[in-house]
């Protein structure tokens, strides 16, 4: 449906996106992870058609969207710090459909509907000012729902939202795709947010699709070796070995999947071992014993680490869980 070809996007002569390709298909759940500064805000930008490409295309629906056009109206963007006018939620939400031409008795009944999936209801008559920033995002998100657009795109829309008023927001999401065909691009820097309620998870660094997958990925400066090709870099409160020969700034990126978990730290040739406890178990794949668990940890940093469900009751892995994570300086992708 909407799709970005051949896409470099500069600021200031600085190439901050260069995408050969990115689709968001029909009825699509799309998230988009990576560091702070990796390019997801303009990616959505790009895809709003809020900002047109340095170079190369957009396309909806297979056609070039071309300035003045009607395809703004199929496709709505909610910014992580949304703006909303100085009204009541309630003429907040109202506006947009207002200046479409709806009728009022569709009107209200949007905003009333929207306003009860989002959990806002009880907001309605109060002012910018009488909100909470997580209130803001959900009442900015429930604007957008209003709209019924083709492509909803999010940037990071749970970021100043407890627990429980996030899960009440990706329900309202679910619920939305089910009940027409709605494709959603969301930013997040929540991973298993992302994992649990996203179809397809990518990841972007330095601008650009990343080929690893999107758990541990870390913007940082790689010290100077005396010599060789060992190189450090500060990542929380850590030092992470890896094997290159850049300096300067980069992009580190640790497979789950090269990460070694154990109760105590062994003897072995990996540069990198870190003991922490556990704080997450995810269990993806099929049941029965034969799916992946995916181990967080907070080493000094927070990594996420694949093993077997075998592994995790060898283990006795539970969340407060004493672990060492190891990896080897090889096993450290850097781009």
């Amino acid at each position: 449906m909407l799709e970005l070809m051949d896409v470099r996007h500069e600021y200031d002569g600085r190439v901050v996106l260069h995408l050969e390709r990115f689709a968001v298909p029909p009825g699509a759940a799309i998230a988009v992870v990576g560091p702070n500064g990796s390019g997801k805000s303009t990616l959505l930008r790009l895809l709003a058609l809020l900002e047109r490409p340095t170079h190369g295309r957009v396309l909806l629906d297979g056609a070039v969207v071309t300035a003045g056009g009607a395809a703004r109206r199929r496709v709505t963007l909610v910014e992580q710090r949304p703006i909303l006018f100085r009204a009541t939620v309630r003429e907040n939400l109202e506006f947009g459909l207002q200046v479409r031409g709806i009728r009022r008795a569709e009107v209200n009944r949007r905003v009333e509907n929207v306003a009860a999936r989002l959990g806002i209801t009880p907001l309605l008559s109060r002012r910018r000012h009488e909100l909470s920033d997580g209130e803001v995002q959900r009442v900015a998100v429930a604007r957008a729902l209003a709209l019924e657009p083709d492509v909803l795109l999010l940037d990071e829309p749970a970021s100043s939202a407890d627990r429980a008023a996030a899960l009440s927001l990706y329900r309202a999401l679910a619920d939305e795709r089910a009940r027409r065909p709605l494709a959603v691009c969301l930013a997040s820097h929540q991973l298993e947010d992302a994992y649990r309620w996203a179809d397809d998870v990518r990841a972007l660094a330095d601008g650009r699709l990343s080929p690893v997958t999107p758990e541990n990925l870390f913007r940082v400066e790689l010290m100077a070796a005396a010599s060789g090709d060992l190189k450090h870099a500060c990542v929380g409160t850590v030092e992470i070995a890896a094997m290159t020969d850049r300096t300067g700034p980069a992009i580190l990126a640790v497979p789950p999947t090269d990460i070694f978990v154990s109760r105590e730290p062994l003897a072995s040739s990996a540069r990198n071992t870190f003991q922490g406890r556990v704080t997450g178990l995810a269990r993806r794949g099929p049941g029965g014993g034969g799916g992946a668990v995916h181990v967080t940890a907070d080493v000094g940093v927070e990594l996420i680490a694949v093993v077997t469900e075998e592994a995790v009751r060898d283990l006795g892995l539970v969340p407060g869980s004493p672990v060492v994570f190891s990896f080897k300086a090889s096993a450290v992708r850097v781009f």
